[in-house]
């Protein structure tokens, strides 16, 4: 598959990059500056392309088979950049993703954001974001897996996690680690239109992810 990673550039998604960079995957990295084309080749990415998730990102999308977003507008932004990237950002590359025939896409989304009012107050924008491209995402007749982490660590990942359609308290993952998830999901037919929470567990990567079926 030719896989577009949109949000490349971040935690997660450079951990992506790396793990389809050593898969038979065509792995094609997006971002918004094309200063970070280097990096991202070093790291394992096939093919680099330009492209503003608030704009037109047809370009982007041709000839892919299947879409990552791994995009967000990061913790120390307000409440209208979240709204602008983690939702609208989203909903936008659905929209194209289907208009060019883009049949498989993969979100990661947040624990929590099938329940924004569970969550502590200063984040329930975050939630509702992430939330409302959700259900955009399942409404889209595309084939979607919503991955939902728990809290995000630049912990070294463990390659052993959990995995629920809802898992009650709250915990924590390494981005690597859910970069893996992501990574053995695309491959995976128990993933089709499925979505679950995930955190640190003692279940390894692939053999959580086959339970799925």
């Amino acid at each position: 598959m030719r896989i577009l990673i949109a949000g490349a550039n971040g935690k997660i998604g450079r951990h992506l990059v790396r793990l389809l960079g050593e898969s038979d995957h065509v792995c094609r990295a997006m971002v918004r500056d094309p200063s970070q084309e280097w990096e991202l080749r070093r790291r394992g990415a096939d093919e680099v392309v330009v492209a503003d998730l608030e704009g037109d990102c047809r370009a982007a999308l041709i000839t892919c088979d299947a879409v990552v977003f791994t995009a967000g507008s990061g913790p120390h932004t307000g409440p209208e950049k979240t709204v602008d990237v983690d939702q609208n950002g989203a909903i936008n590359l659905i929209d194209l993703a289907r208009e060019m025939g883009v049949p498989r896409f993969l979100i990661v989304s947040s624990m929590r954001a099938d329940d924004p009012d569970s969550g502590p107050e200063k984040m329930r924008h975050y939630f509702v974001a992430k939330q409302n491209a959700d259900n955009h995402l399942r409404a889209s007749g595309l084939n979607y897996t919503i991955v939902r982490p728990g809290k995000l660590t630049e912990e070294a990942g463990t390659g052993r996690v959990r995995m629920a359609e809802r898992i009650n308290e709250f915990g924590e993952i390494p981005r690597e680690d859910v970069a893996a998830v992501i990574r053995a999901a695309l491959d995976h037919p128990g993933t089709s239109k499925r979505e679950f929470d995930l955190i640190s567990g003692d279940t390894p990567v692939d053999e959580a992810v086959a339970a799925l079926d």
